[in-house]
């Protein structure tokens, strides 16, 4: 009576670990660029209460140095009028540099609501 062994061997287990070590280094690096865009949206979606572009603009800029927001400015806003309300658009890549020559390039876009 043979009794086939069944699991894993120690080099399945050491692929399996580090294919999930390097994801979880992908997700630790791009986890806060996530957090950054939620911040900006705020930020944007305060500004529009402005009713100039330099008001949204400068609401904007207080708003960044509140939320410490380094990716976008109040001069990469774009400001427009959709009837009565203002509306804030932006849009801005990061790059994420991950070994030798690979980089991950995330484009963020959005606007208030």
């Amino acid at each position: 009576m043979k009794h086939q062994q069944r699991g894993i061997s120690f080099i399945g287990l050491l692929f399996v670990g580090g294919v999930l070590a390097c994801a979880g280094i992908l997700v630790a690096q791009v986890v806060p660029t996530l957090i950054e865009f939620q911040a900006i949206t705020k930020a944007a979606s305060k500004a529009a209460a402005g009713s100039t572009v330099p008001e949204v603009k400068s609401i904007f800029d207080k708003a960044a140095q509140i939320d410490d927001i380094h990716s976008i400015s109040g001069k990469d806003l774009e400001v427009t009028k959709e009837g009565d309300k203002t509306v804030v658009s932006f849009a801005y890549t990061r790059e994420i540099h991950m070994a030798g020559p690979a980089f991950l390039l995330l484009k963020y876009n959005g606007r208030s609501k």
